[in-house]
């Protein structure tokens, strides 16, 4: 059994080994890239992504990456393709083919069935001198030394630099097309990264109590009220006039200091110019200012500066933004 030492030793190989060819494609771009990407974003098909083996495995991820980023695009296995599943390609679409060795047998065939058609192919390949390299539209040198697999084997650093620059691709479409984070909203609505860009105050109180006393209740009210509403705050408002802010820890540190509150109001426990945050602002500003302040509740206001209710730091936690 390998000690700790040869296994971390093994790790740091396998990731040198393939940081090593990922930086040398940078050094293979040629105008073949800037031209597949001139012709994926002037066209008005979609991209079509196919491979075989663990190539099939990259391509589903890299047409997982266009359709997030503003790019249509669907995943064709290429065994599938040459048994029915070439009906998937239509007139417009772009075919992006990988393959390592570019000289598989399904490839063999898939290739003069798609140039048929009339359809352009953007070849992802090891070997630009293969069959898919020579006869692809736009050919994208992917080549790698050696596999970090021991036996140069297993697609290991070969299926990385694949990904690497479906990657490239993707993100140049994403720039040239000026996507938006807002426009990445849209397709992630349901994901952490959506609502940090989506989510609004509004959302996030519209299900909390809104805790609020006069200036003039009593200690004993204000500790009800607190309680009640189970936010650990409540706001002190002087008629609609927002006018201060009580905590639980401002309930605590008042009974350190005196068991008798009988005489005590509102007003002369609560903190002034409490902090607060606009209802149309979004959660993830609210975050913020719940960090910078180092606080775990703030007040909402609207327009008119109307207090209408309390972000909580757990509604963030529950919704995944925090």
């Amino acid at each position: 059994m390998k000690n700790s030492k040869s296994i971390i030793s093994i790790a740091k190989e396998t990731i040198l080994t393939e940081s090593k060819a990922i930086a040398n494609l940078a050094n293979l771009l040629d105008t073949h890239f800037e031209d597949a990407v001139n012709f994926i974003l002037n066209s008005n098909g979609r991209v079509i992504v196919t491979g075989i083996g663990k190539s099939a495995n990259i391509a589903t991820k890299i047409v997982a990456t266009f359709n997030s980023t503003g790019t249509p695009a669907i995943f064709m296995h290429a065994a599938d393709a040459i048994h029915g599943d070439l009906g998937n390609v239509q007139e417009n679409d772009v075919v992006i083919c990988i393959s390592k060795s570019g000289n598989t047998p399904e490839i063999k065939v898939l290739v003069p069935l798609i140039k048929n058609y009339g359809n352009k192919i953007i070849a992802i390949t090891g070997n630009i001198e293969s069959f898919l390299g020579k006869n692809s539209d736009f050919p994208l040198n992917t080549f790698v030394e050696k596999e970090a697999c021991p036996n140069n084997l297993a697609p290991t650093t070969s299926t990385t630099a694949q990904l690497v620059m479906g990657d490239a691709l993707a993100v140049c479409l994403q720039e040239l097309r000026g996507f938006t984070s807002r426009d990445f909203a849209k397709y992630h609505p349901g994901g952490a990264l959506g609502k940090r860009l989506y989510l609004r105050v509004s959302d996030l109180i519209k299900n909390n109590e809104t805790p609020k006393v006069e200036q003039n209740d009593t200690v004993a009210k204000v500790i009800v009220e607190i309680s009640e509403k189970r936010l650990g705050v409540t706001a002190v408002l002087n008629k609609n006039e927002l006018i201060g802010i009580i905590t639980d820890g401002d309930i605590r540190r008042m009974l350190t200091k005196t068991s008798d509150f009988s005489n005590f109001t509102a007003k002369d426990i609560m903190g002034s110019n409490p902090k607060t945050i606009h209802t149309n602002a979004m959660a993830i500003e609210a975050l913020d200012k719940l960090e910078t302040n180092n606080i775990t509740q703030i007040l909402v206001v609207d327009d008119n500066n109307n207090y209408v209710g309390v972000v909580h730091l757990h509604d963030l936690i529950k919704e995944g933004i925090f």
